[in-house]
């Protein structure tokens, strides 16, 4: 690499400023004309539309505010989606790290959209390539491509070769001239397409898209009917339009999607004020699901620099000090451990000049240099460099203590991977100390109340590993496994995982087989890291969390990036996935709630040939104080619930039986009005009654468990609708007549006992919240 610095100076500001940039999409966010689209622009928009358009020619207009309301929801998920996305955009950029280039004979550090073809980019360990291109200098470059070939094993790079975008540096240094930038690039156009900007493929969003789908077959057929019936049957063209919306309209989920929407895009913004990036909205959803956390010790449950402690020299003939100067001032780019030696030693004696290095990779754990006539060094992990002795056994020692352990060693040669050379010969232990984060025991306090089983998975020494992990309260912390011990049949490794806590000595490709171990056990996988060992397995993982002071590769990959570093960021980040999603399923008892009852009265109505029991007035106001204004509040409402797999059956157990049991309260209590001085209005205002009662019991059913604050809410709507039916003008804009005193009690009755069924029938299915 010295060589580059005289040899190579890069672009000049003159070739720069004409040379083509990368620009690339973003995709934190979607485009502001995709949030329109996705808020005004659907199908059941459109239908509503129609509707409201009949209702405004052939009604009266005091039908159609069910329309105002369409655009009210509309306006408030686009106010909401803009949010998320400015929250979103802000900080990709402060999670986007700079790339190193040589410009006009100088290094300097430019944001990646400020790269341009032909551009001299400098490579360290842990830089992610953002652009294709050649290498022009190597210093033991080597580059994993895992991510684009799937092949594990790194590969080496010297001038020449071709590097990829999408891939990233692992060990070694070197520069490569950039030849395709912006969409041009392999990793671009490999995921043009998948890299967009998506609201979520999962659970949560497939079951609401078949609700969606289900109900927009129900919704042609039935609504045909009920036209048909009410056309037959009413007095003239514009009541029959009037029944016939009233059905289809309610029939709809119009809030469904859209409160789903605004529930991911208040977590997205309440994560974005913590400092917590959301890369991919899929992820709030995964937050929830979470029940085994693995976590790399390095950079997670400890701060990512070390300190120098102490050097305990073994022999006292060679020179320790020097050697250890000289094997951490090698690379220009150096890891945390050479960080901390340089401390101490910040600079390489003279005559110290490596003719052949190997630099630090997370799959060897060492790294040495051959310095000529002054021998060769090696340093590295105590368990992989030596074969035993009493240094092997006062390293073990030193790790149980919780400190990070390292052999100086002398060797006939630098050790050749795979190779059979006799071990080298230790001649001093080296200690880094390691800072608990602060607050690490009470966030896996946290996770252990909350029913989540951690893992701490390191490549560090085992006893190393234990004795953080007991200090932190682990459960079985000073049980801790070597991962080289560990067999490669996946059962068998998940049942070990499943059975222990603490594993160390953990190669990368080891990480990822974890994640898929567990993975194959059924459980929903979380994994945190900061460095290029933790980037596979953040990438298998159900939910990959990097810290923001980690590498550029890991926070590349990973869905969560916790900017401000901290692990007790991890706690709000799992509690707002699961307040989402069990939010979205309440949201979606409610509304499913709806439709199903909407669809039932269509039927009956529409085989019976008989007038539907209420205006779309009427159902307006229902809706309003059953689903509309609780929804705001319950969707973003704070809860302890964990995620439990069953989302759709488990909304269709409470929403079909609860709505098939309000529509029929509501036809007994329309029918039973019926007489011969009866009017179409006190028919219909009694079966508003029932409407109303049923759907409100279902509310109360839903906001369980009654907190103080979601009793006034659901009382305040109770109180509302009594006060409506008694103010003389509420009632004149409404069509409230609650003039048939009997009719109107029979339908409190009524609904009395259709509550008491819609309890036992949801409680029957297991759905029933207390």
């Amino acid at each position: 690499m010295d060589g580059l610095t005289s040899t190579v100076d890069g672009l000049t500001s003159a070739q720069v400023a004409v040379a083509k940039t990368n620009h690339v999409p973003r995709r934190s966010s979607r485009s502001l004309s995709a949030i329109f689209r996705a808020n005004v622009l659907t199908l059941f928009n459109l239908v509503i539309g129609v509707l409201w358009a009949l209702i405004l020619i052939f009604g009266e207009w005091q039908d159609s505010l069910f329309g105002l309301v369409i655009l009210a929801n509309a306006l408030i998920g686009i106010v909401q989606e803009l949010r998320a996305k400015r929250t979103l955009d802000r900080l990709a950029v402060i999670n986007e790290a700079p790339v190193k280039v040589r410009r006009d004979g100088r290094e300097q550090e430019i944001q990646p959209h400020q790269v341009v073809l032909g551009d001299l980019i400098v490579l360290g360990p842990g830089d992610r390539l953002l652009v294709d291109g050649e290498v022009v200098a190597s210093d033991g470059l080597e580059v994993d491509e895992s991510l684009l070939t799937g092949e594990a094993d790194p590969v080496p790079k010297k001038a020449g070769d071709q590097v990829l975008s999408g891939s990233f540096a692992v060990a070694g240094s070197g520069a490569f001239v950039a030849t395709k930038v912006g969409t041009d690039a392999y990793a671009v156009r490999l995921a043009e397409e998948a890299a967009k900007f998506h609201l979520a493929h999962s659970e949560l969003r497939a079951g609401v898209a078949n609700f969606i789908k289900y109900i927009t077959w129900l919704v042609v057929p039935i609504g045909a009917l009920l036209i048909y019936s009410q056309v037959s049957n009413a007095v003239d063209f514009g009541t029959a339009i009037t029944g016939a919306v009233a059905g289809i309209v309610t029939m709809i989920p119009e809030g469904l999607v859209l409160m789903t929407s605004i529930a991911f895009a208040v977590g997205v913004v309440r994560l974005g004020r913590r400092r917590c990036l959301v890369q991919e909205l899929p992820a709030i959803e995964g937050l929830a699901r979470v029940d085994v956390l693995c976590l790399d010790k390095t950079g997670t449950l400890t701060a990512g620099g070390m300190d120098l402690g102490q050097v305990l020299p073994l022999r006292d003939d060679l020179p320790i000090d020097d050697a250890l100067a000289a094997l951490a001032n090698l690379d220009r780019q150096p890891n945390t451990t050479a960080q901390a030696i340089r401390v101490r030693y910040p600079a390489a004696r003279d005559g110290w000049k490596a003719v052949e290095s190997v630099p630090f990779s997370s799959a060897r754990k060492w790294s040495g240099a051959d310095f000529g006539e002054r021998g060769v060094w090696v340093l590295g992990a105590p368990d992989v460099l030596l074969d035993g002795g009493d240094a092997y056994d006062r390293a073990a020692a030193l790790a149980a203590t919780g400190a990070r352990v390292l052999a100086l060693c002398r060797a006939a040669r630098l050790p050749v991977p795979g190779g059979h050379d006799a071990a080298p010969e230790a001649v001093a232990l080296v200690t880094l100390e390691q800072h608990i984060r602060p607050d690490a025991g009470e966030t896996l306090r946290y996770f252990a109340e909350q029913g989540v089983t951690v893992k701490v998975i390191s490549g560090d020494n085992p006893e190393s590993v234990s004795a953080i992990a007991t200090s932190l309260g682990i459960p079985d912390g000073e049980r801790s496994i070597d991962a080289r011990t560990l067999p490669d049949d996946q059962d068998k490794l998940g049942e070990l995982l499943d059975a222990h806590s603490v594993f160390g000595r953990v190669s990368p490709q080891q990480k990822r087989a974890f994640v898929a171990a567990l993975q194959a056990r059924g459980h929903t996988v979380a994994m945190t890291g900061d460095g290029v060992n933790d980037v596979l397995a953040l990438k298998d993982a159900d939910l990959g969390i990097a810290m923001g002071a980690g590498s550029p590769a890991t926070k590349a990959v990973a869905q969560v990036v916790l900017l401000d570093d901290k692990f007790a960021t991890l706690p709000h980040v799992v509690g707002e996935g699961r307040r989402v999603l069990a939010n979205i399923e309440r949201v979606a008892s409610l509304f499913l709630t709806k439709t199903f009852y909407a669809i039932v009265l269509s039927l009956a109505v529409g085989v019976a040939g008989v007038m539907f029991p209420f205006a779309p007035r009427h159902s307006t106001l229902v809706n309003a104080l059953t689903i509309g204004v609780p929804v705001l509040f319950l969707a973003l409402a704070p809860t302890l619930e964990r995620s439990r797999p069953g989302f759709v059956p488990r909304v269709l157990r409470f929403a079909v039986p609860a709505g098939v049991l309000c529509a029929a309260a509501v036809l007994v209590s329309f029918w039973a009005a019926h007489k011969e001085s009866s009017t179409l209005v006190e028919n219909q205002t009694a079966a508003t009654i029932a409407l109303f009662l049923t759907t409100w019991w279902v509310l109360v059913l839903i906001a369980r468990p009654l907190t103080w604050w979601r009793v006034i809410l659901v009382g305040s709507m109770a109180v509302a609708f009594a006060v409506g039916l008694t103010l003389p003008f509420v009632r004149t804009f409404f069509a409230l007549k609650p003039d048939d005193l009997g009719a109107d009690l029979t339908a409190v009755g009524v609904s009395v006992v259709a509550a008491i069924l819609i309890s036992g029938a949801v409680k029957l299915a297991g759905t029933l919240r207390t």
